[in-house]
């Protein structure tokens, strides 16, 4: 089992542009680099590659897991730093109308 199994990325995946909470964002993801180029079909016109370890995606729960399941597997790996997220302050639209607000309110 000396056998290398590719390179795989540790890391936070952002939150997404589209909403504004983090649904998706928890945990740590471990995605492998790709280990050969991609290429194009000639009959189909598709491209694709004979990588079947980029089709993976694994989640944890935390980094330690994530980095413990990487060694066990005999996978080279590198792990991002744990970045500090910045606590989200829940918005409510009510507060736009609310009696003693300190700024005015315009379109």
């Amino acid at each position: 089992m000396s056998q290398q199994k590719g390179l795989a990325r540790i890391y936070q995946p952002p939150k997404s542009a589209m909403q504004s909470g983090r649904a998706k964002a928890q945990g740590w993801l471990l995605e492998y680099a790709p280990a050969e180029a991609k290429r194009l079909d000639p009959l189909t016109g598709w491209v694709g590659s004979g990588d079947m370890h980029g089709q993976l995606r694994l989640r944890f729960d935390t980094r330690e897991e994530a980095i413990a399941y990487a060694e066990r597997q005999g996978i080279s790996y590198e792990a991002e730093p744990e970045a500090a997220r910045p606590a989200m302050t829940p918005k409510v639209y009510a507060d736009n109308f609310r009696f003693g607000r300190a700024e005015n309110w315009s379109h």
